[in-house]
């Protein structure tokens, strides 16, 4: 199964089953908000903080997943995921209503794509059935926690992102149809010295070349073996930066099929600056539109990279530098990968 130093090549081909996803009232506003199983009108979510209020956006993610695939949650056996708030505890708040084994993760806003890698590895071993894995983000809760509060009106610089508020979860399975997780490679950390946490697409683009860098090579593939490769939040900045290495080491990307999930998910005039960002946008953007995309016949392999920058406030406050990642999993669907 592990081919070169960092990829994994599932040969049992565990299944996406079933996917959740939630969002807020700035989603609902966006490009794709009709890929959403829910949307909320306000950021309260009914609850008095918007901690809490994130809790229940995957909470709900979960009980999409789990009722669109005709299971009980009883049987879901692991339940891996993470999100941006200290000690990642609205994830961990929500795995106790889910009541499942849980792998609690931190990668950043690269959490949604280690969650299925590490999903898939389990199934493809046979050490489970059902695993339920996701990631989530709150766009108020993590504003205050790595910036200013949103009340205190701080104005942001051009390659500042918008934390996306959503969830998004996917239901792994050793049976059934569904799109089918072929392979898996591993970030590893990268960090070029920046220190602007308000520049994360900047920070983040060359873990992405990296690691799609070492898939293709390990793979022994082409990019052009994929419909559409996509990145989890590099934004306009950080999509750029990463062209440019693309064409410096020599790696074919054609543009046209290298995508971003952070530019995909609002529409022009929304204030995002240079795109989404967060835990919940690859999480939100690939287990919702784009594996309906997938669905409908119009992608049959991509390969998605979700992107982290491993900062906290006490690095930033300590002026240490960003360390970065990106985990890329390969997900193909068609003829004789959907039985």
């Amino acid at each position: 199964m592990l081919t070169g130093h960092r990829t994994w090549v599932f040969d049992k081909k565990p299944k996406i089953a079933s996917t959740g996803t939630t969002g807020g009232p700035f989603e609902a506003k966006g490009l794709l908000a009709e890929d959403f199983d829910f949307l909320h009108s306000d950021l309260w979510l009914n609850e008095d903080s918007y901690e809490k209020a994130h809790k229940v956006l995957l909470e709900e993610a979960c009980e999409r997943a789990i009722k669109k695939a005709d299971l009980q949650k009883e049987q879901i056996q692991f339940f891996l995921a993470g999100d941006l708030i200290n000690q990642i505890t609205p994830t961990s708040f929500a795995a106790e209503t889910l009541g499942a084994p849980y792998f609690g993760l931190f990668g950043a806003c690269s959490t949604s794509m280690e969650g299925l890698a590490l999903a898939a590895y389990i199934v493809n071993t046979g050490g489970a059935n059902y695993i339920l894995t996701g990631a989530s983000s709150h766009n108020t809760a993590v504003e205050k926690q790595f910036r200013f509060p949103t009340e205190y009106g701080d104005q942001k610089p051009p390659t500042a992102q918008w934390t996306v508020t959503g969830a998004g979860v996917g239901l792994v399975s050793d049976k059934g149809k569904g799109p089918a997780i072929t392979s898996a490679t591993i970030g590893r950390i990268v960090n070029m010295g920046m220190t602007d946490p308000y520049n994360m697409g900047g920070a983040m683009a060359p873990a992405a070349v990296d690691t799609i860098e070492t898939h293709l090579k390990e793979r022994n593939i082409d990019p052009s073996y994929y419909d559409l490769i996509v990145t989890g939040d590099l934004g306009h900045i950080g999509r750029e930066v990463s062209i440019d290495l693309f064409k410096k080491h020599g790696v074919p990307i054609q543009e046209e099929n290298y995508q971003d999930c952070g530019l995909m998910i609002y529409r022009e005039g929304q204030p995002v600056l240079s795109g989404a960002s967060g835990a919940a946008c690859s999480a939100t953007v690939v287990y919702g539109h784009l594996l309906n995309r997938m669905k409908k016949g119009e992608i049959k392999r991509m390969l998605v990279i979700a992107t982290g920058a491993l900062l906290s406030p006490l690095t930033v406050q300590q002026n240490e530098t960003i360390p970065c990642i990106a985990h890329a999993v390969s997900i193909e669907y068609g003829g004789d990968l959907e039985t």
